[in-house]
C-alpha cells in the first residue's frame, strides 16, 4: 500500500516547507526539511497503542501512547517528563488533558466545533491559544494562533488522504501526538531562519543580503593631486590639515580588511603619551630593589597609644556598677484581677436560637418543605 504524504508549510505561503509526515498502515515518519527522519512512530492495533521510537535505534521506545474508550494515556521513558491523560468529556466533543496523570492539573482543553478544533491554555480566563481549520474538499488542515482569525501559524496539505479523517476525537489525538513541536525544534527552525536571513539567498555564506556592496574609499581617496587633500584641491576650505601636536599620522593601509567593518589601522600607541609627571616617566624595572624598601625600612612606624589608654578600667565601668537599674511596677499592677475582666463578662450578650430551629428534623432530612 502506498504511503500518504502530508506536507507542513510555515506559514499561509506554501513556500517554506518544515517537515514531511510519511504516513502508513504501520506507522508515521517525520522529515525535516533536509529530508532527514526526526521522529518515528508505530502503530500496534493488537493493543490498541502508539508508539514513538528513537529514529537510530528503532527498538528504542521514547514514548507509548495507549488508547480506550475514555481517552488517551501517554507514558514516557525519559527522565524529568511528566505523563499526560487525555479524556474525552461532554460527549465526545471535547478533550481535557491533565499533566501529570488522571488527577494532575488542567492544561489544556480541545473544543470540537463546526469547521474545526479549538485548543484553549488553561489559565488564559477561556481564550482561544491555537484552532485547527480542516478546509473544505480535506485538502489541507490550517493551524491558527490566537483564534478563528489569528495568524496561520502552519499549514498540513494532505496527498492521498483526506484530512477529515482526524476529525473524530481519538484520530485526532493521533494526529496532535505525531505533529506536535517540541521547543528544541522549534527554537532549531529559528536559528535556521536565522542563518538564512543573515547568509542571503545569492551571496556569498556568512554575508548579510542587507550588506552594502558598494564601492568603499580609503585613505588614499581623500588625496588630489601630488598629495595635495581633496578639499584643497577642489577649492573648499582646508580643514584639519595639520595633524594635532604629539601625534603621528595613521600609517595608509596596504592590507586592508573589507568585511564589512572599517578599522583603523595603526592607532596611537601609548608610548607616544607618556602618563604621569615627568619623574614618574622611568620605568619601575630600573629601580633596584635596595632603593625601593630602604624608605620602608628607615621610617619609624612605631603606633602611639590611645587617649583612652590612660582611663584605667575601674574607672570606666564604675558608672555601670553604681547606678541602681531597679524596675517600677507598672499601674496596672494595682487593678484587681476581677476588676479588669468584669467588662468582658457584664458585655457578654445572650445568645438566641436561630432560625433552622423552626425546621422540622423530617423537613431537613428529606429535604422537602412539609406543608
Amino acid at each position: 500500500m502506498t504511503e500518504s504524504v502530508i506536507t507542513e508549510f510555515t506559514g499561509g505561503q506554501r513556500d517554506s516547507i518544515s517537515r514531511v509526515y510519511h504516513y502508513g498502515v504501520s506507522g508515521v515518519r517525520v522529515l525535516d526539511s533536509h529530508d532527514v527522519t526526526r521522529r518515528l512512530y508505530r502503530f500496534d492495533p493488537s493493543s490498541n497503542t502508539m508508539t514513538e521510537n528513537d529514529p537510530a535505534q528503532p527498538g528504542k521506545i521514547l514514548r507509548r501512547f495507549v488508547f480506550d474508550n475514555y481517552g488517551m494515556l501517554e507514558e514516557t521513558f525519559s527522565f524529568g517528563q511528566q505523563p499526560r491523560t487525555f479524556r474525552y468529556e461532554a460527549g465526545g466533543r471535547q478533550i481535557v488533558m491533565r499533566e501529570g496523570g488522571d488527577y494532575g492539573a488542567v492544561g489544556k482543553t480541545f473544543s470540537f466545533e463546526g469547521s474545526g478544533v479549538a485548543e484553549t491554555a488553561f489559565g488564559r480566563d477561556g481564550s482561544v491559544e491555537r484552532v485547527y481549520v480542516f478546509e473544505p474538499g480535506g485538502e489541507a488542515i490550517t493551524i491558527r494562533s490566537g483564534g478563528w482569525y489569528g495568524d496561520i501559524e502552519r499549514k498540513l496539505v494532505c496527498e492521498r488522504i483526506n484530512a477529515s479523517v482526524f476529525r473524530e476525537p481519538e484520530a485526532f489525538l493521533q494526529f496532535l501526538m505525531f505533529t506536535e513541536k517540541s521547543a528544541c525544534e522549534t527554537e532549531a527552525e529559528i536559528d535556521e531562519q536565522v542563518a538564512k536571513i543573515r547568509g542571503g539567498s545569492a551571496g556569498e555564506p556568512g554575508r548579510s543580503r542587507f550588506a552594502y556592496t558598494g564601492p568603499r574609499h580609503t585613505s588614499d581617496d581623500n588625496a588630489g593631486p601630488q598629495g595635495m587633500p581633496a578639499a584643497r584641491a577642489q577649492g573648499r576650505p582646508d580643514m584639519n590639515v595639520q595633524n594635532p601636536p604629539g601625534r603621528r599620522p595613521a600609517a595608509r593601509a596596504e592590507k586592508r580588511d573589507d568585511t564589512g567593518i572599517d578599522f583603523i589601522p595603526d592607532a596611537d600607541s601609548p608610548r607616544d603619551f607618556p602618563r604621569g609627571s615627568p619623574g614618574a616617566r622611568v620605568q619601575s624595572t630600573a629601580i633596584p630593589l635596595e632603593e625601593r624598601f630602604r624608605s620602608s625600612r628607615d621610617e619609624d612606624r612605631t603606633l602611639a597609644a590611645g587617649r583612652s589608654a590612660s582611663i584605667p578600667l575601674d574607672e570606666r565601668f564604675r558608672s555601670s556598677r553604681e547606678e541602681e537599674r531597679t524596675l517600677t511596677k507598672g499601674r496596672s499592677s494595682s487593678i484587681p484581677l476581677d476588676e479588669r475582666f468584669q467588662n468582658a463578662e457584664d458585655d457578654r450578650e445572650q445568645l438566641t436560637p436561630g432560625r433552622s430551629t423552626q425546621i422540622s428534623y423530617e423537613e431537613r432530612k428529606t429535604g422537602k418543605r412539609t406543608q
